[in-house]
């Protein structure tokens, strides 16, 4: 299951249905298959530069961070790949900079998230290759092959 959550008191237009299938699309891509959970958190810039901060040690805010947990659930027997963390104020410069929607932006930034708590990274030009094609193939799956593929 595929919890969206927002912040107290942000406001976000961004259809849910649309956020899912992003993280839903990318866990197909990787042939993740059996039920799992993951939460998605619709923050602000705020939030993800002391998140950044603590946990990354980088005082600045970003567009989203990921937080891998892989714990089992006692109750369901259902694996808890972790939590994706998504600045909604950031992702609105990106997509406004780049041309196109919000919904299109957090589409991509949950992507990119989902594919960390997935193991995927982007230190080394190999890694970064290899996350790069799977972004790319998820977005062309999702209709959004015309969105750039995020470039840290």
């Amino acid at each position: 299951m595929i919890h969206i959550k927002t912040k107290p008191g942000l406001q976000v237009s961004l259809s849910h249905r649309v956020l899912k299938k992003a993280a839903q699309q990318t866990l197909e891509h990787q042939a993740i298959l059996k039920p799992h959970e993951m939460t998605i958190l619709l923050s602000d810039d705020s939030q993800l530069q002391k998140l950044n901060r603590d946990y990354l040690k980088i005082d600045a805010p970003t567009d989203v961070l990921s937080f891998p947990s892989g714990e089992i659930d006692l109750e369901t027997g259902e694996k808890y790949l972790g939590d994706v963390i998504i600045s909604v104020s950031r992702a609105e410069q990106q997509a406004k900079a780049a041309g196109h929607s919000l919904e299109a932006e957090a589409q991509l930034l949950i992507v990119h998230g989902v594919l960390h708590l997935l193991g995927f990274d982007h230190a080394s030009a190999g890694e970064k290759s290899r996350m790069w094609k799977a972004q790319g193939e998820i977005l062309n799956s999702l209709g959004l092959g015309h969105i750039q593929v995020k470039q840290e």
